[in-house]
């Protein structure tokens, strides 16, 4: 199709403005590195420094989120522990608001992780789950090994600079692997999709209300999440999917910019852009 719509335009003379869904490579992404998949096969559309480790902030959370999830009974409650206050404050983290003693179930918690990003959900999630934050930790490495992430490690449930800025890094190509097959998790898919989420207190917890640092969700039409992350090390990220007419394309950009989350917005909807076409585009989104 996109052979016959060049046909046109250069029938009709519009040759010299070629749209830039027909050049090789989305403009104006300045993402070092980045990559752009069918959501349904994981084949490569676009693809820059796709083989490149480089740290991937809280986009460590899939992981995370995806090793919860494959250990089952996520209805189990589960205490913050006191080990939350250091562990934010070290890093000056971003949390979900929890407070030592809480109890919530592990899905409240994935919610409290995937939306606002919460670093005191991952740290409540590893203890109980590993249980202990080293074992998993191992557990998400055994992960990426199983997925075939053979440029991926993880040394921290949050993607935190623990104990070095590049102790934690992954590449684009096994983001977008680690994207298909947490994004084939239903209950997953829902919280990621989600600008919000209410959790009314109960006793047990106080009242919550979680947004996604997503703003992809907000701002482009299509979108069905997925993860932002910012560090110093790796700048801003935002590994991403969007549909439309029934056409999922996933993708990640990797340090747009050192502080900007914006940039990583901008770059994810060039490349998603590109990926559409205007044609697509233009259709009934879903």
């Amino acid at each position: 199709m996109l052979a016959a719509v060049a046909g046109v335009l250069i029938g009709t003379g519009q040759a010299a403005a070629v749209p830039a869904w027909l050049s090789p490579e989305p403009p104006d992404v300045q993402a070092p590195q980045a990559a752009l998949a069918d959501g349904n096969t994981g084949a490569i559309r676009w693809s820059r420094e796709a083989n490149t480790p480089v740290p991937i902030a809280s986009i460590t959370k899939v992981m995370t989120a995806l090793v919860v999830l494959n250990s089952g009974d996520i209805d189990r409650t589960i205490t913050v522990p006191q080990g939350i206050i250091d562990y934010d404050r070290k890093y000056g983290a971003s949390t979900a608001d929890l407070v030592p003693g809480e109890v919530l179930t592990a899905r409240e918690l994935l919610y409290a992780l995937l939306l606002p990003s919460g670093c005191d959900a991952a740290y409540t999630l590893a203890e109980a789950y590993g249980p202990g934050r080293g074992e998993f930790i191992a557990k998400m490495n055994d992960t990426a090994r199983q997925l075939g992430m053979a440029g991926t490690h993880f040394s921290d449930p949050s993607g935190l600079p623990d104990p070095t800025d590049y102790s934690t890094y992954s590449t684009p190509t096994d983001l977008v692997t680690l994207g298909l097959r947490a994004m084939s998790q239903p209950l997953f898919r829902d919280i990621v999709r989600q600008q919000s989420h209410h959790l009314p207190a109960a006793p047990g917890h106080r009242d919550h209300v979680w947004e996604t640092t997503n703003l992809l969700l907000h701002d482009y039409p299509g979108t069905v999440g997925i993860k932002t992350g910012s560090t110093d090390a790796a700048g801003t990220c935002l590994l991403f999917e969007a549909v439309r007419l029934g056409q999922p394309l996933i993708g990640v950009v990797l340090h747009s910019s050192p502080d900007s989350d914006v940039a990583a917005q901008r770059d994810a909807e060039h490349m998603l852009n590109w990926g559409f076409g205007p044609i697509l585009s233009a259709l009934p989104i879903g």
